[in-house]
């Protein structure tokens, strides 16, 4: 892989609204390898400060940033029982 390719991988991970499904997509790393490659070309801290970021963050998830379907009628969300 070239380095700016990595360069670019990096960026993309360290961007919040970047899904890791977006970067599967593009250049075909998975959240795993995507995490390896992080680990391999940053320092150590900014590794441990970037993990800590982005687990469990929806932001990094497509399947979690899916909003919910509304009710088709806007009464139903008013309904009282």
């Amino acid at each position: 892989m070239e380095e700016a390719q990595i360069s670019e991988i990096v960026a993309m991970a360290w961007d919040d609204l970047t899904a890791f499904d977006m970067i599967e997509r593009e250049y075909g790393l998975s959240e795993a390898q995507v995490i390896q490659l992080m680990r391999r070309h940053m320092k150590a801290s900014s590794f441990r400060m970037w993990r800590k970021r982005v687990s469990g963050r929806a932001a990094k998830h497509t399947q979690k940033l899916r909003p919910k379907p509304s009710p088709q009628d806007p009464d139903e969300l008013f309904t009282s029982d």
